[in-house]
């Protein structure tokens, strides 16, 4: 069996800590590493249920793209949420390591799987990274369609490939637009609008879209229309584990490692539910 050093070397590889943003806490967060690791379990967020999945499973590594600590702390008491899952972990010897931003701009990364996920043919980066010479690296993808869609498609077909959440896919645009271009972007991506604007995209697939960003990137384009597909983040950056998954496999193959590699089904998406509206314009206004 590998030790966990052995282990966070291979996932560095895929994913190195130089590349992740200035802002973000990526790399390993709790783990010893001389402990052996033969059980892994991959999860978009490290909350108290994915822990408490990985310990039932018996797992000795959990790897997820959200990070536990992303602005620092100054208490890991059992008595907070996050410190309660640093206890168990730590109790239970699971290691934890994050991949965040660093597998955002991977080369494949979460893009490429939000892309594969909607059956989307990668064209280049969104926004490419100057560090990478082989200008493949980068946040968000372009992407083709296998043939047009009308929106109204492509948004049932996101709909139906994206694991379920409460919130579904929004939209913003005219329902029978013509879709043969779009730009990806797994998690929060309204700050990428100038970016898919200059990409020359029909639509725009993200998440976490604001009401005023939104607004006005609908109105700039309203004499060459751009449509909006607003998913949930869970949704979007979901199919990078499985992903994960299967690089973490084929390393463990070739190295002779015999890992049990899994990936949490678990959804842990805030929203549990949607109630649809019914009320119009028409009979907005003082009750009878």
């Amino acid at each position: 069996m590998p030790r966990l050093s052995e282990v966070i070397t291979a996932l560095e590889n895929l994913w190195p800590a130089a590349r992740a943003e200035s802002w973000d806490a990526v790399g390993t967060v709790v783990g010893d590493p001389d402990q052996e690791v033969t059980r892994v379990l991959f999860a978009v967020d490290p909350v108290q249920e994915i822990v408490d999945e990985a310990l039932k499973l018996g797992a000795d590594l959990l790897v997820t793209h959200h990070p536990l600590y992303l602005r620092g702390t100054t208490t890991v008491a059992a008595s907070t949420f996050k410190g309660r899952v640093v206890h168990t972990l730590i109790k239970n010897d699971i290691a934890l390591h994050v991949a965040h931003t660093n597998a955002d701009k991977a080369d494949p990364g979460v893009s490429d799987a939000l892309a594969g996920a909607l059956d989307l043919r990668v064209v280049r980066p969104l926004v490419p990274d100057p560090a990478d010479p082989s200008g493949r690296q980068g946040l968000g993808r372009i992407c083709e369609l296998d043939h047009p869609l009308s929106l109204r498609d492509f948004a049932a077909r996101a709909a139906e490939r994206l694991p379920a959440t409460a919130q579904g896919i929004r939209v913003a645009g005219d329902p029978e637009a013509v879709i043969r271009t779009v730009a990806v972007s797994g998690g929060s991506g309204d700050s990428l609008f100038e970016d898919v604007r200059a990409a020359g995209v029909d639509a725009f697939l993200t998440a976490d879209l604001r009401h005023h960003p939104a607004s006005e990137f609908i109105a700039d384009h309203a004499h060459s229309p751009l449509a909006l597909l607003d998913a949930a983040h869970w949704a979007t950056e979901w199919p990078w584990c499985e992903l994960a998954a299967a690089q973490l496999d084929e390393i463990s193959d070739r190295n002779g490692w015999d890992l049990r590699v899994h990936v949490s089904k678990t959804v842990t998406d805030p929203w549990t539910a949607h109630a649809a509206s019914v009320t119009t314009t028409e009979n907005l206004g003082a009750p009878n």
